[in-house]
């Protein structure tokens, strides 16, 4: 028998909570095949296209264009082995695969095993009825309520829900102002408004005076994402940064002579973070997270080495996978290809999660130094400043060398002064003197 399935927009990468419709690639009444692509949204870290774990005949859309969606709100109901529909070749292929419709993990984001399973809420087929009039943007205003009371409520807000139980407004009496007869905040207002007493002029003319203060700019996407992790990192890390002047006039001697013998390029950035993973291997409590449920300190094998990256859609930390086992010129490749595809917006998300230590080039800002703040979970970041002529003493003389200031911003929970000291003159001392590094390799 037919029945009508309603896919969810799934948990799309680590600390994600919604994302906003970019474009739609299936409208009302197309056939659709499992694991096919359906809408093209934007998370807060990349750009995503979500397949639908369902087969069959697309019956409502939830949100146009340009909607923001929490996880787990509505996107698509199919109609799986609706016998009554048309039989293009397409679905004669869903409806074979009909009795294999049953929630699965997407391909591409892997199943998430932190959460108990649920049963799927299976809705009878009669509310394919009411699917067309939900989608319909010709019907009449007036019809639509009452052939929507036998299907689900077309409502996609948590917050307009609660706003209309909160007044006491039946949603199922409202007909909807949006796309496809979505009821929006705006219906339950002026539901509420018809119930209530008008309200009083100043009240209404105070709205100008309100917006005239300032450019008021939602706090989402990117943005929204770096104030979330950075503000939680600020209230759980009790951090602590320490400094240290180095003389890199050897390192870029020695990257100039790597270069000078033909073959892909060595950036600083490599060198920089050849020198990282080098030193968490001496000092590895700095390559860890705190688990603070079990109150335990978790010190993790691999180092997943994030680096900031500045493009149009904001701040990204791409990720270099098993960075301990590259080179200087394997990590030159890998930090060209995440930047190219951090500025084009085509990170996806298992490019950007995961991270277990951050290397942080502010001095391409033209500047010496700085606090950042820790990427949480993590424990700690290495940040670099800009390499200058500097006044110096070398051998006994004063000469001009190539200076950088060395920061190293740190979790006081999973080690103390000393171990973070010696990190960060380990790492000066490799910038100073290039030939220590090869102790290690």
């Amino acid at each position: 028998m037919p029945q009508v399935m309603e896919f969810k927009l799934p948990d799309l990468g680590e600390g994600l909570t919604e994302a906003e419709i970019v474009r739609w690639l299936v409208a009302v009444g197309d056939v659709v095949a499992i694991d096919q692509p359906v809408v093209e949204v934007e998370t807060a870290k990349a750009m995503v296209e979500v397949p639908c774990p369902y087969g069959g005949v697309v019956t409502a859309r939830f949100g146009e264009e340009g909607t923001e969606l929490p996880v787990g709100a509505p996107l698509i109901t199919v109609a799986v082995g609706a016998a009554s529909l048309p039989q293009a070749p397409a679905a004669q292929a869903a409806e074979a695969e009909g009795a294999g419709n049953v929630p699965r993990p997407l391909i591409g984001y892997g199943e998430d095993h932190s959460r108990p399973a649920r049963r799927r809420r299976v809705r009878p087929v009669t509310a394919a009825v009411s699917a067309p009039v939900v989608a319909a943007p010709v019907a009449p205003a007036v019809p639509v309520a009452p052939a929507a009371v036998a299907g689900p409520v077309p409502v996609i807000s948590p917050l307009v829900r609660k706003l209309a139980k909160d007044g006491g407004v039946d949603l199922r009496a409202l007909t909807g102002s949006g796309p496809e007869g979505l009821i929006l905040r705006a219906d339950v207002e002026a539901a509420l408004a018809a119930l209530r007493a008008p309200e009083p002029a100043p009240v209404a003319a105070a709205a100008p005076a309100v917006a005239a203060r300032g450019e008021r700019i939602p706090l989402k996407g990117v943005r929204g994402a770096v104030a979330e992790k950075l503000s939680r990192s600020r209230r759980e890390i009790p951090d602590a940064t320490c400094w240290v002047d180095a003389d890199a006039t050897e390192l870029m001697a020695a990257r100039a002579a790597m270069n000078a013998v033909g073959g892909p390029k060595i950036s600083v950035l490599a060198l920089l973070a050849r020198i990282c993973t080098a030193a968490l291997a001496r000092y590895p409590e700095l390559n860890s997270t705190v688990d603070l449920a079990a109150k335990e300190i978790v010190r993790l094998p691999s180092v997943h080495l994030g680096f900031a990256a500045q493009t149009e859609r904001g701040l990204v930390v791409p990720v270099v996978r098993d960075a301990q086992h590259r080179n200087p010129e394997s990590l030159s490749a890998e930090f060209a290809r995440l930047t190219e595809l951090a500025r084009a917006g085509k990170l996806a998300p298992a490019d950007l999660t995961g991270g277990t230590f951050t290397l942080n080039n502010y001095g391409v800002f033209g500047v010496d130094g700085s606090t950042p703040i820790i990427n949480h979970p993590e424990a700690a970041m290495l940040g670099v400043g800009r390499i200058i002529d500097k006044p110096w003493v070398h051998e006994g003389q004063l000469a001009v060398r190539k200076v950088v200031q060395l920061s190293l911003t740190f979790d006081h929970r999973v080690c103390d002064g000393g171990t973070a000291g010696g990190f960060l003159r380990y790492v000066a001392d490799c910038v100073e003197s290039p030939a220590v590094l090869l102790r290690s390799l």
